[in-house]
């Protein structure tokens, strides 16, 4: 009885203890913003222009979009459609299909963001959730393409590196993570039960049709939800990204930035990375953007650039792990196989770089035609990257939609001429 008092009396002040240890984070925050005012108000001027003149306009699309599709029964028709496409492959249900294609061209944290809706209306089990924002928590390819590749490297060819390196590790890493969690799932997704008789469309539809009935909200309605959810989660990403620019500024000016290279040039620096490198990297480590801004910068070799950049946009940064802390704050699903598939992402893209990489302009006559108007316009409008975005989302969801009718078509044909 004894030792039971005395093991709950050290879990209270373990407790305590992270609670003080926040509090105290917290106070020095206050401080520094009290002691140095000038540099505060540079990094929440440079978060906020990272904000307004690319994460918003390329992200409020998907938002409402997603919010919409799930209001409208469109995701659970697709995931009956495409269950055996995404089980077989990922070990999550065909609902995770929608989350892969809005996580891979969209970006931070949105992926999370669909992945906790799936959670709540039980479409998903915990397992099966942690894979999917595990590996559908992407960079935004515009961000890519044309804010790193063409803003920073001024190479538009550099983007089918950037972007295909992430990507593909991105895949691998999703190809990985079916096997988290085999040794058995408590819960069990719901899944189609004719898969056996060839055209799962008449169930998808069926499927549909019952979501419809059950959903009674008027359309006005809906809209103005899905709109005023979409911002608010906006602005919460905003503000996240402007408390780490500051932060980032703050631990610059302090030296922390400077140690924390030195520990990673333990681990780097016999792979010969520069320590101009290593300092973008530790930047990278709290914020993306101001960390893969530092590597193109870097006085490096390029591909060392391109790798560091690959390691930061696996990373992804503290600031995108607590903007999806914050989407599943609500569900019972775990970061700590996000933060590890996290560092996993940035060693397998660092890896996909050195083997992607050749030196020269040998792909700019296929990215030119694409990126011309960025190429000519180093920072692009907000109007830019919001009609990118819209044109992304449009053929993005036509492609799914394309896929989620011709595979179980092709599945019926398929077994009609062995007949």
């Amino acid at each position: 009885m004894l030792q039971r008092r005395t093991g709950l009396n050290l879990g209270v002040r373990k407790k305590d203890l992270i609670k003080l240890f926040w509090t105290a984070l917290a106070l020095g925050f206050v401080l520094a913003m009290i002691w140095q005012p000038k540099i505060v108000y540079l990094g929440a001027l440079s978060g906020l222009k990272a904000w307004w003149n690319i994460v918003f306009p390329s992200l409020l699309p998907f938002f409402i979009a997603s919010e919409l599709l799930m209001a409208f029964g469109i995701v659970r028709f697709l995931g009956i459609l495409l269950e055996p496409v995404m089980r077989p492959l990922f070990n999550v249900p065909g609902t995770g299909a929608f989350v892969m294609v809005i996580g891979f061209t969209s970006g931070f944290p949105i992926g999370s963001m669909v992945t906790a809706r799936l959670r709540q209306d039980g479409l998903c089990t915990r397992l099966e959730g942690e894979r999917l924002m595990s590996f559908t928590n992407n960079s935004s390819p515009l961000f890519m393409l044309v804010a790193v590749a063409v803003g920073m490297f001024g190479r538009p060819d550099l983007g089918l590196t950037i972007a295909g390196a992430h990507y593909l590790a991105s895949l691998v890493l999703g190809l990985l993570l079916r096997f988290y969690g085999r040794q058995g799932d408590p819960e069990r997704s719901p899944r189609p039960c004719n898969r056996g008789r060839g055209l799962l469309v008449g169930q998808a539809l069926q499927t549909l049709l019952n979501h419809l009935r059950q959903e009674s909200r008027p359309l006005g309605k809906l809209i103005g939800e899905a709109v005023s959810s979409s911002i608010t989660k906006l602005f919460n990403i905003g503000g996240f990204i402007i408390l780490f620019a500051v932060i980032i500024r703050l631990f610059t000016e302090a030296g922390v930035i400077r140690q924390l290279s030195l520990f990673f040039s333990l681990f780097l620096a016999p792979l010969g990375f520069t320590p101009e490198a290593l300092v973008a990297l530790s930047s990278g480590f709290f914020e993306m953007t101001i960390g893969t801004k530092l590597a193109s910068e870097a006085a490096a070799p390029e591909l060392q650039r391109l790798m560091t950049v690959a390691m930061i946009l696996g990373w992804s940064g503290l600031s995108v792990h607590a903007q999806v802390a914050s989407m599943i704050a609500e569900t019972d699903l775990s970061m700590k196989i996000f933060v590890l598939s996290r560092v996993a992402h940035g060693l397998l893209s660092a890896a996909f770089t050195w083997l992607l990489y050749t030196p020269g302009k040998i792909t700019q006559t296929l990215t030119l035609p694409v990126l011309g108007p960025a190429f000519h316009a180093v920072s692009p409008s907000p109007l830019f990257f919001l009609g990118l975005s819209c044109k992304l989302l449009f053929c993005a969801l036509a492609l799914l939609i394309f896929c989620a009718f011709i595979i179980p078509t092709g599945r019926f044909l398929f077994r009609l001429f062995q007949r």
